[in-house]
């Protein structure tokens, strides 16, 4: 089966490849698909995550093994793309360049036969200009309480000066 896939990048403005991919690669081969639709060398560290309807991450699946043994992780080039992407399970995360944590929504859109003569992986679409930089991430929450560190007074803090 053929899968076609719309990758996404995290950002503001649309930037997306669509690919189709055999459903029987590795998330290796689907790896190298994305790094060069996106026009990435391809030559750091990346990972694919699965996630459920809401996008949470959930279990890593990684490009190289750098945890030296310390857990179980599990590897792209031992991961079809099948095993975690699928009908039932229709979206991945996609972060390349951990110091730079591109990141991606991959989600299936269609799962068609394949077509004789024709080469896989192939992008089938491609919409937006990579910026030179990744997009900005704000990992800060918006704090519901205003702190404010200019005390004027410790008497309604409750604290003893003299505990020790």
């Amino acid at each position: 089966m053929i899968y076609k896939i719309r990758v996404i990048l995290d950002a503001e403005e649309d930037i997306f490849r669509d690919l189709e991919i055999a459903s029987g690669d590795t998330l290796e081969d689907f790896h190298n698909a994305i790094t060069q639709a996106f026009g990435f060398m391809g030559d750091e560290m990346a990972s694919f995550y699965t996630c459920d309807e809401a996008w949470n991450q959930e279990e890593e699946i990684a490009l190289h093994d750098v945890n030296e043994g310390a857990s179980e992780l599990r590897l792209m080039n031992e991961t079809l793309l099948e095993e975690v992407l699928n009908e039932d399970r229709p979206k991945l995360l996609y972060v390349y360049d951990f110091l730079s944590m591109w990141t991606f929504f991959v989600e299936l859109a269609d799962i068609t036969e394949k077509e004789d003569g024709h080469a896989y992986p192939n992008v089938l679409f491609s919409f937006g200009e990579l910026p030179d930089a990744p997009p900005e991430k704000n990992f800060e929450s918006d704090p519901s309480v205003d702190f404010d560190d200019s005390f004027e007074s410790y008497e309604d803090l409750d604290f003893d000066e003299n505990w020790n």
